[in-house]
Formats: structure tokens, C-alpha cells, sequence
């Protein structure tokens, strides 16, 4: 039987409930410290009906739980949502608006219409739109609908960050130095920045998830940043309030998760380590964090708690706490929600906290003591965006995802998505294509599994970030654990480049491209192992290639043996076996006594080939001798004069324009702002000139690379 639980807990955790289900499991875990939980309890009585108050990933997550629970759910959704993976998990789904979600899931009328319609007796949020919203949690009391999560007052207190800020002094927990009241305009916000010193950090009072927050240095950028921090939290929020603090150079970024209920009950589930960001939003946690020492896991635990307390706290919630190189650790907010990256938690506790919300809501007690809290084994989250990560460490990318495969196979790993083949990822939400999470028993087994899964994830259609994830986990300081929220630009101080092949590794790719050229050459000759042309030349000895990477063409000397290729490239030879399926998204290869999974992008009859190695795209081409004589002739294509026109760098919405045709502008001036995925940007002039034209106005929308300003 214990070998049964065991078994459950990570099935349950990978996410393979089917497998679950049709086992007849029904406990979670054991773990080495000797507890163990139920996961699915027939006679404990919750609620018959749930609507989830979401999309996406996180409604699925919800679903999944509510499923096993015996629980039917609701799904909602906007227009362009009406096909979403979360719709169709659903037992019953409601239209509340259209794509924008101040129409859709910001709709509280339209959503509380839902309720009544469907009947549903509770609600979960999720975390974002209406999570930490107390109106709404206010409006579904008096309906007597059960909002899954805290209070109003605990809503109230924690999302406003002045407020939080101030109990959290008086509950005696560390808390950064700051100005604790709204600021009204950006000349306040340059005398408070001066009066605190900077740097500073600017940010939306009721917001969260980097939504709403600007590092400022000077005058200037606190003035840019009061701008657009309140344009981004009113547009993510519905509330414009700002408050600054100093900004703590160099920290990282450490949250505990908290789990309390109505019977005064209160656990800290230890903590997740969250330094990898970009834009103040996380790209990486994992759990436990390699800079924690016990003593300070429980101070910072035990001062969560006495917060939670405070604010008499029901439910999973999240303190964030910024550390410095000391170990000194800040509060900086309390999250009243389920986290983005709880499933790390979920891997390391073997608590399903989904399932611990609705039993909280409920009313049931905690099962568990302080004591009881493991931390067992180690836990990987990677963030998996539809973003370039080629631009500012991630600019959102939008389109259909025309082929998607998750990495499943791989042990221990398990994916949180919202999303499948086919599906579209557009303007209107946030980017994130899955949460990708891996568990071993150490770090080191669980950052081999997560290096394993990104090589294996099949993502075509829209541009992704995993070059980026899997960059970072390999990185010699991120596996030594000296990180901090600054670990990009400090690593990739010009930008994100992609992976840079060492020589060895360069010639690996080489072969492995020639190969594929040969295998698809042969496979064109053939159908079902009879040549397609009768007259066509026998199979070839040796094939003299060029193989262009980059700027430079190496001349390759090639044969074969069966499924083994022999390569020879600036006199050195390899040898290239595997299974040569083309068909298949993924190659798993042996080159010479080296292992590598690599993905063909594509591949067209003019010897061009797109290969995904060690994360990176790198588009190379194979040429036949002919052909590579030849290809001297070809005319080059003209290089656009890019200082000239300005383009946007992403797909979005434009919210502003502060130029008009015949205008002067100056270099570094602002031309527009492009809103994507409720984030701002300001685009602007890359030289002085004279406009030109303007080929945009408010409220366009616009594509990635559409010419936006033309300058004389």
C-alpha cells in the first residue's frame, strides 16, 4: 500500500490523472518524514459546483483538482477564448464579453451573471484579473457564493501595499524603507525619490506580477516611471495608486507560501527562490533556495505566519521577501492568491494547495502541524513564454501554435498548461505558454531533468523562450546558486545572444546538419524503398558538401553506412547514428560518443535547414559542390536603412503617439507607446530627423515588424 501512495503522489504531481484514476489510488504521499495525505477524501463534502474565475493554465490546474475532488466546474471565457483548452475541460462554460478583459474576466457583472446562471456555489480565482479584488469578493458574499481564498478585510489589507506595509511593521516584520502613503503626481515622485534616495522602486499599490513597476535612477526615469506604472496598473488593475520604496541593489528574491485557515490554524510551507526575473516578473523559481540556511528558512517563516495572523489569513497565500547578500530579509508583499509557481511547493510538501483552498473555504481545519512540513527532494520551474527572448530578455510573440508536444516522457516532470495544439496565443493575455517543472531527488537531478524536458518541448508557430531557460540552468553561476534579480543583465550584459557554440559543439552541428541534408536527400530518391525515378543514380559513396554557418563555409566530405553517417570537416571526422525519422519532431543522436536531442525546424530543397541545438536556432545550409560555385552569382539582398523607420518590435496595441508628420524629433525621443500582454513599451527615435509619416494612431493594433514611424 505504501508503494501505492508513493506511486499516486507522483502521478497526481506529474499531472497524469488518467493513469491515477484508472489505478484506484487515492492517497498522496509519503514522504521521509513519515506523514502521509489524503488526497481525495469520497465523504468529506465540499461544494457540488465551482466556477473558476480565470483561463488558461491556471483554470485547467483548478479543474483538474475539482475533478478528483468530485467537484463539477464552470469555465468562462471571452469570445476568442470560446475553444480553450479550460472550456473544454469544464462541465459547463459561459461567454462573459469579449477579448479585452475589461469586458471578459475584469467583467464582474457579466461573471456574477455566470454564477447565477450555472448555479455554482463557489468560485476560485485563480491569481490575477479578479484574484485580489475585494469588490468582487464582496459581491459574491452577498450573493452567498464562497469566494476560494481569504476575506475581504485579509484581501483588502495585503493588496493594498501601503496598508500591507504598515501592518507588517506593526506585526513586527521586516519591511523595506520607503514612503508609505499614494503618491499624486510625478513632481511628488521625484521629491520622495530624492528625500528616500535613489535608486528607487516605483509600483502599483493594488498590483502584482510586475504589472505596474519601474526601477527609477534619476529624475527623469522616476518621472517615466510614475507615467507608466499608473497607466499599467489601471489598465491590469483598475487602480492607478503608486507608492515608492528604496529599491534594494543586488537581492534575491525569496517568497514563503503560507497555508492558514479559519480555526486559527497558520503553516509556512517553506520557501521558493525566485531571482531569476526579467522586467520584475519571474522566469525561474525553484524549492528549496540553495541560499537559505535553516535558521533563517524559519525566521522568515514564523514572520510570514505572524503577518497571516495579523490580517486573521484563510487560505494559501504567498510573503515575498527581498534578501541581501547578508541574509537580512525585507517584506515586500503579501500575494492573497494561489502563486504562479506553486507547483514547485506542490513537488518538495506533496500538498495539493488547490485542494487545501477549497477545504479552507469550506471551513474544515488544516490536517497537518508545523511539524509535519517536509522538504523533500528539489523542485525546477521554468516559465515557458511566447516571447523573443532576443529582445529585452522577452518581447511577446503572438500566432498559432501549428505543432505542440509536451515533454511528458521525461521522468519527473510535470506541465501546467492551458493550451494545445492549435491554439492561438494573442494580444490580449499574458504570453505564458506552460509552466514547465521538473523534481529530482537533489538539485543537480532536478536541473538534468529540466536541461532534458526544454530539449524535448515541441513548440512551432510562435517564438519561445526556451533558448533563454535553458541557457540559464546551464549557466555556471546559476548551477553554483549565485544569483540575484539582476542575474540577466549582469550574464547577458549586451542582450541575450543565444548559446555560443564552443568549437566542439560547432562541429557536432555541423555533422549533424549534413546529415539531415543526406537523410532527406535520400529520402526524396525513394518511395517505400523503391527509387521514385527508374533512371535515378544509384546511391551515392561520398557526397562533397559546403556547409555554411554564419559567415563562413566549411567543405565536408561525407558517407554512409546504414543509419550511421560518417562526417569529415576540417579534417576531422564523426560519426552521426540515430533513428533518421523525419517525420519526427525530435532526433534523439549519438555523435561519436556524445548524446544530443535536437530539433529539425525545417528544412526546404535549397539545402536551407533551421535546426534547434542546445536550446538555440541556428540556421545553417548544405550545398552541393555545383551549387556552391554557383551561389556566388546570386544577387544580395539590400539591407534597410532601419535608422529611418521605426517598427514595433512586438505585436500590440498602440496607446499612444507623440509625433505628427513634419514634426523634429531627437534621438532617443519618444515617437509611441505599444501596449502588449498588459505591458507598456515606449518606443523611440533612432536618430534625428524630420517625420516623415505616421502609418499608426491610437488604438490600432499592430504586428510585429509593421512599420509604425518613417523619419526624412
Amino acid at each position: 500500500m505504501a508503494g501505492e501512495r508513493l506511486v499516486c503522489t507522483w502521478f497526481f504531481l506529474l499531472g497524469l490523472e488518467n493513469i491515477v484514476q484508472l489505478a484506484g489510488f487515492r492517497w498522496c504521499l509519503i514522504t521521509s518524514h513519515g506523514f502521509h495525505s489524503t488526497v481525495y477524501n469520497p465523504n468529506e463534502k465540499t461544494f457540488d459546483k465551482l466556477l473558476i474565475a480565470n483561463r488558461g493554465e491556471i483554470a485547467c490546474r483548478v479543474i483538474k483538482t475539482c475533478k478528483k475532488m468530485g467537484i463539477k466546474t464552470v469555465a468562462i471565457h471571452s469570445d476568442v477564448d470560446s475553444n480553450a483548452v479550460h472550456v473544454k475541460m469544464a462541465d459547463e462554460a459561459v461567454c462573459v464579453g469579449p477579448a479585452p478583459t475589461s469586458k471578459s474576466y475584469l467583467n464582474m457583472d457579466a461573471i456574477m451573471e455566470a454564477i447565477k446562471k450555472t448555479r455554482a456555489q463557489a468560485v476560485h480565482p485563480g491569481y490575477g484579473f479578479l484574484s485580489e479584488n475585494k469588490e468582487f469578493s464582496k459581491r459574491l458574499a452577498s450573493e452567498g457564493v464562497v469566494f476560494i481564498g481569504p476575506d475581504m478585510h485579509a484581501i483588502h489589507a495585503m493588496g493594498d501595499k501601503i496598508e500591507s506595509k504598515l501592518l507588517a511593521k506593526n506585526a513586527k516584520v521586516n519591511t523595506i524603507p520607503g514612503y508609505d502613503g499614494v503618491i499624486k503626481d510625478a513632481d511628488e515622485a521625484v521629491r520622495i525619490a530624492r528625500e528616500i534616495g535613489y535608486p528607487v522602486m516605483i509600483k502599483a499599490s493594488a498590483g502584482g506580477g510586475g504589472k505596474g513597476m519601474r526601477v527609477a535612477w534619476n529624475d527623469d526615469e522616476a518621472r517615466e516611471g510614475f507615467r507608466f506604472s499608473s497607466q499599467e496598473a489601471a489598465s491590469s488593475f483598475g487602480d492607478d495608486r503608486l507608492l515608492i520604496e528604496k529599491f534594494i541593489d543586488n537581492p534575491r528574491h525569496i517568497e514563503i507560501q503560507v497555508l492558514a485557515d479559519k480555526h486559527d490554524n497558520a503553516l509556512w510551507l517553506n520557501e521558493r527562490e525566485c531571482s531569476i526575473q526579467r522586467r520584475n516578473q519571474k522566469v525561474i523559481e525553484e524549492a528549496p533556495s540553495t541560499f537559505l540556511d535553516a535558521g533563517t528558512r524559519k525566521a522568515m517563516g514564523e514572520q510570514a505566519v505572524a503577518l497571516a495572523r495579523a490580517v486573521k489569513y484563510s487560505s494559501a497565500g504567498t510573503v515575498e521577501f527581498l534578501v541581501d547578500s547578508k541574509k537580512n530579509f525585507y517584506f515586500l508583499e503579501m500575494n492573497t492568491r494561489l502563486q504562479v509557481e506553486h507547483p514547485i511547493t506542490e513537488c518538495i510538501t506533496g500538498l495539493d494547495l488547490v485542494q487545501e483552498m477549497i477545504r479552507v473555504a469550506k471551513g474544515y481545519p488544516l490536517r497537518h502541524k508545523q511539524a509535519d512540513i517536509p522538504i523533500n527532494g528539489w523542485a525546477v520551474e521554468c516559465r515557458v513564454y511566447a516571447e523573443d527572448p532576443y529582445k529585452s530578455f522577452g518581447l511577446p510573440s503572438v500566432g498559432r501554435l501549428s505543432q505542440y508536444e509536451e515533454p511528458l516522457h521525461v521522468p519527473n516532470v510535470r506541465v501546467d498548461s492551458g493550451i494545445q495544439q492549435g491554439s492561438e496565443i494573442s494580444i490580449y493575455y499574458d504570453p505564458m505558454i506552460s509552466k514547465l517543472i521538473t523534481y529530482g531527488s537533489n538539485r543537480n537531478e532536478a536541473l538534468q531533468r529540466m536541461e532534458e524536458a526544454l530539449d524535448n518541448y515541441v513548440i512551432r508557430g510562435v517564438t519561445h523562450n526556451i533558448a533563454l531557460l535553458r541557457e540559464v540552468i546551464k549557466h555556471p553561476r546559476f548551477i553554483q546558486g549565485d544569483i540575484s534579480t539582476k542575474f540577466l543583465p549582469e550574464v547577458y550584459t549586451e542582450g541575450f545572444k543565444g548559446h555560443r557554440l564552443k568549437d566542439s559543439e560547432k562541429m557536432e552541428l555541423l555533422v549533424i546538419a549534413v546529415s539531415l541534408y543526406m537523410a532527406e536527400q535520400l529520402r526524396s530518391q525513394r518511395f517505400l524503398g523503391t527509387p521514385r525515378i527508374s533512371l535515378a543514380q544509384p546511391d551515392k559513396k561520398t557526397w562533397e558538401l559546403y556547409v555554411q554557418l554564419g559567415d563562413t563555409t566549411h567543405s565536408v566530405v561525407a558517407s554512409r553506412q546504414g543509419s550511421t553517417y560518417f562526417v569529415e570537416v576540417n579534417g576531422r571526422k564523426l560519426c552521426v547514428t540515430g533513428e533518421w525519422n523525419l517525420a519526427s519532431a525530435v532526433l534523439s543522436l549519438q555523435v561519436d560518443d556524445v548524446h544530443r536531442t535536437v530539433q529539425c525546424l525545417s528544412r526546404d530543397a535549397g539545402g536551407n535547414l533551421s535546426i534547434q541545438f542546445l536550446g538555440t536556432v541556428y540556421k545553417l545550409r548544405v550545398l552541393s559542390k555545383l551549387a556552391a560555385e554557383l551561389s556566388k552569382y546570386m544577387p544580395e539582398k539590400v539591407t534597410e536603412d532601419s535608422t529611418s523607420i521605426i517598427r514595433s518590435p512586438m505585436p500590440g496595441a498602440v496607446v499612444a503617439v507623440s509625433i505628427k508628420p513634419g514634426d523634429m524629433v531627437a534621438e532617443g525621443q519618444e515617437i509611441c507607446v505599444i501596449e502588449a500582454m498588459k505591458m507598456q513599451n515606449s518606443l523611440v527615435a533612432s536618430k534625428t530627423g524630420k517625420v516623415k509619416a505616421v502609418h499608426c494612431k491610437i488604438g490600432d493594433t499592430v504586428g510585429e515588424g509593421d512599420e509604425l514611424v518613417e523619419l526624412e
